[in-house]
């Protein structure tokens, strides 16, 4: 049986207003960008990439910009990947609660989108991130991302698939050079 258009639409919207139901019950106070946001929003513009496979090189080019109240950095990728052209957004931001960065991926070639958690280190100016997914076989898998910042113009971004024995396949790397105006 399928469930009707509208049904759908106003379960949504029972879910939404009942989230922001609690959220008012609670009086939370609204959450203000703090020093790892201004970080994330020193990543915004234009950036080219250079995208390595096991398949071979190939261009992309990526846009960020902070939004939602300067609390999330959203990027916008495009490449392309065995041939096919390849579209990827994140977003991406840092929970003081957890004193975690988080970020939400998905992708042209997936329907379920990966949510990555992990730490900056800041003395080598790395933030590496792990995540559960599925793997490019179709069954679950783990994933590990590197990311380095050697300076405001340069970002070096590393996917690793981890197996089950704890050893790491590398799946990408990015090389990412800020486009000048």
């Amino acid at each position: 049986m399928r469930s009707s258009p509208w049904l759908l639409m106003s379960a949504r919207i029972a879910l939404v207003a009942s989230v922001c139901a609690v959220l008012v019950s609670h009086a939370q106070a609204p959450a203000t960008p703090g020093p790892e946001h201004e970080a994330l929003k020193k990543l915004a513009g234009e950036w080219t990439a250079t995208v390595k496979s096991p398949e071979g090189e190939v261009p992309g080019t990526m846009t960020a910009r902070m939004e939602i109240g300067g609390l999330w950095l959203a990027t916008e990728f495009r490449s392309t990947f065995m041939g096919q052209p390849f579209v990827g957004r994140g977003l991406d931001t840092y929970d003081p609660a957890t004193r975690k960065h988080v970020s939400v991926w998905v992708d042209s070639m997936i329907t379920r989108p990966l949510v990555f958690e992990g730490t900056m280190d800041p003395t080598r100016k790395t933030l590496t991130m792990t995540a559960e997914g599925t793997g490019m076989d179709g069954k679950p898998a783990r994933f590990k991302s590197v990311s380095h910042y050697p300076d405001a113009d340069h970002q070096h971004f590393t996917l690793y698939q981890v197996g089950a024995d704890g050893s790491e396949q590398k799946m990408i790397s990015i090389e990412y050079v800020r486009k000048k105006s």
